[in-house]
């Protein structure tokens, strides 16, 4: 049931984003849509089938761990 209404969710979001930007020609708007709305179904159909799952806040506090390092070192 949860796969149902996901698919049912992101077709409405689908119908919804898709259309005003392929009337508008805004290719690369419409690719990245794509791509992150792909990746957030993978993850939602992931979560809803209960996979085990890489947390995506680990992958952020690695990107910006040097960041944040070097902004300690300045500012004291």
């Amino acid at each position: 049931m949860k796969i149902i209404l996901l698919i049912l969710v992101f077709a409405i979001i689908i119908a919804w984003q898709v259309p005003p930007l392929v009337k508008k020609k805004m290719w690369r708007e419409l690719t990245a849509f794509g791509v992150l709305l792909l990746i957030g179904m993978f993850y939602s159909f992931g979560l809803a089938l209960q996979l085990p799952l890489p947390n995506p806040a680990r992958a952020v506090e690695a990107v910006f761990a040097p960041v944040t390092r070097l902004m300690q070192q300045v500012l004291s």
